[in-house]
């Protein structure tokens, strides 16, 4: 058989939120599976970066910026190398793409792209490419595979990959992929609901996963914080539901729960999530910390008494797991995957999705009730150490990669 010659894309790589990319990587290669990895980006230059994400930004192979020699160079080359594969590899960039003046636009810088990747990819030896999300990066990743005919493949994750444009687009990638991953049994559903039966076959379960070495395997030892620690991380954007969390922390409060906040992540809502803090008088209760490297936001969970997630929309999130890997009770709604690792009353309590007096509630509850939540989330984390340790997580992927038939693998 011959040796497979992995290619992972994204748009930006390394992405502080987006750290189970990077372990996904190395676990893999830790197997002994040659991985490159490519990215249309690089991080904003203010990326809060840990170690092991800055020897990731040193190693990757980014795509953008490029001069306008380079970009004609490869055109040229490939054009004249291979003319029947670039004209049909511009033709699949100009069907796939949303209606409008504006997608024809972008579906034409995403084959000039897709054209200098494919450049990259034939100088490595790349034998087989595969993304993760369905965003622009996929776009871009399915032409170049296109033009070099090798396999392409994708990892869905949540609500971005059926949202417009991406959900759109979706079912066509779904065809053209050797396989689709997908984190969730939430997120397979979705893609097999919009994708053809006949293609239901290469869809399957493959979970981000976690380092278990990294995190305590007992509970963090400390006593209750006096007032009560909660924990939040998230991009601070308007599906992430924090401008509700605020509210539903002011509401626990006004119940008599000495409680204080911490917001860790950053985003377009911080200006608006400060106003809210300051119209509730909530400055010395609750605190907006900014991005933080993934060292400093898992100090943060180990020092968490509770962990809330707040979201509308969601995949899976990591942030959970690693909050139960490391016994913190964790509060979520009941939305998407997240039901399929805090099972409500089990491993952890759910509310209502958008209901933030329900979430108070869960609050004032985990808040007088701290026996139970610790119980609680030493159940989720004996979930977490079954289904979502990063060397059990990558082994479907694993076996799709080495088969070199990346099709035929067994769906989970």
């Amino acid at each position: 058989m011959t040796a497979q010659h992995i290619a992972y894309l994204t748009s930006v790589y390394p992405a502080p939120s987006h750290t189970f990319i990077r372990r996904e990587v190395e676990a893999l290669r830790a197997q002994g599976i040659a991985i490159d990895t490519f990215s249309i980006r690089r991080p904003d230059a203010g990326a809060r970066l840990a170690t092991p994400d800055q020897e990731a930004l040193r190693t990757t192979d980014y795509l953008l910026p490029t001069g306008p020699f380079e970009l004609l160079k490869n055109h040229l080359f490939a054009l004249g190398g291979r003319p029947v594969a670039y004209l049909s590899t511009l033709r699949k960039a100009l069907g796939h793409r949303p209606p409008g003046s504006r997608g024809l636009l972008w579906s034409l810088f995403y084959f000039a792209e897709a054209i200098m990747l494919a450049a990259k990819l034939k100088a490595r030896g790349i034998t087989h490419l595969h993304n993760h999300f369905a965003n622009s990066g996929a776009d871009v990743g399915m032409l170049a595979s296109h033009f070099l005919n090798i396999p392409w493949s994708l990892t869905l994750h949540g609500s971005a990959d059926w949202a417009y444009p991406a959900g759109y687009l979706l079912a066509e990638k779904i065809k053209a992929a050797a396989f689709v991953a997908c984190v969730s049994n939430y997120g397979r559903s979705q893609a097999m609901r919009i994708s053809h039966p006949a293609y239901w076959r290469k869809i399957f379960i493959a979970r981000c996963g976690i380092e278990l070495s990294v995190f305590p395997k007992s509970p963090h030892g400390h006593q209750r914080s006096q007032p009560l620690r909660i924990v939040t991380v998230g991009r601070l954007s308007p599906e992430k539901g924090q401008l509700g969390l605020i509210e539903a922390f002011a509401a626990t409060r006004a119940k008599g729960v000495e409680a204080h906040l911490r917001i860790i992540g950053d985003g377009p809502l911080r200006e608006q999530l400060e106003a809210m803090v300051s119209d509730l008088d909530l400055q010395d209760h609750c605190i907006l910390a900014g991005q933080q490297p993934e060292d400093a936001v898992l100090e943060e969970l180990a020092k968490a008494d509770i962990f809330v997630l707040s979201s509308f929309l969601e995949g899976l999130p990591v942030v959970l797991m690693e909050a139960l890997a490391m016994q913190v009770p964790v509060i979520a709604p009941c939305v998407a995957g997240i039901p399929e690792l805090v099972l409500h009353g089990d491993t952890g309590l759910l509310f209502n999705t958008g209901d933030w007096q329900d979430l108070a509630e869960k609050i004032a509850y985990a808040a007088a009730n701290p026996d139970q939540c610790i119980a609680m989330a030493a159940k989720g984390r004996r979930l977490v150490v079954e289904l979502f340790d990063i060397n059990r997580a990558i082994e479907p992927k694993k076996q799709r990669f080495l088969s070199g038939d990346p099709g035929n693998g067994t769906t989970l």
